[in-house]
């Protein structure tokens, strides 16, 4: 996909906050400490359009930009073991869980994984809430440089059992060699072309 423009539109907490309309919506999500920004960074040819920062779990709130003006990426609070507030810690589940029931206009999620660790709780109820809502999933593995190419099988396959998976259904993914960037577009590409959610 070429990325012509690039723009925030606004962050929300509740869906009378969201943006209106009905442009199609790419949400990303992850553990706090998964590489989510560099990640969108990455992808969009951008060095800092979503904040980067060696603290994890600095977005906590729901951050819209829109793409080419013709789709939204939606950059979903990190969760996890990030060292915020407890308060704002629990708020996450509900924020999160809302958007992705209410969001009529969501095409997909790309949930990113990171290569080097097993699919925690979180993970695993991230997966059951995208079941339960019928969202398709585009499953990411990053930081995949961070391995020996030697040993990336056997991290998908540990990856692809906790997650009751087939390997097939990740693709891998590097923000620092670019590696698998044009797949996920690819696999974004077809959300987006699915049409309305069931």
């Amino acid at each position: 996909m070429q990325i012509k423009s690039t723009a925030f539109l606004k962050s929300a907490v509740h869906p009378e906050h969201y943006p209106e309309g009905g442009m199609p919506e790419i949400a990303f999500a992850g553990r706090s400490n998964v590489g989510k920004s560099s990640m969108i960074n990455c992808l969009l040819n951008r060095r800092a359009l979503v904040r980067t920062s060696s603290t994890p779990g600095r977005t906590q709130l729901l951050n819209f930009f829109t793409i080419n003006d013709a789709f939204n990426l939606v950059d979903l609070p990190g969760y996890g073991f990030a060292k915020v507030p407890l308060a704002v810690k629990r708020s996450w589940g509900p924020m999160i869980r809302t958007y992705l029931e209410k969001r009529r206009n969501l095409r997909g999620v790309v949930l990113i994984l990171d290569i080097r660790r097993i699919p925690g709780e979180e993970d695993l109820q991230f997966l059951d809430w995208l079941e339960e809502y019928q969202i398709p999933t585009i499953a990411v593995i990053t930081k995949a440089d961070k391995v020996t190419r030697g040993q990336r099988r056997e991290h998908v396959r540990k990856i692809a059992a906790a997650c009751g998976l087939p390997e097939d259904a990740f693709t891998l993914f590097s923000a620092t060699s670019r590696e698998g960037r044009a797949d996920v577009w690819e696999r974004v590409a077809q959300a987006l072309d699915s049409g309305e959610n069931p």
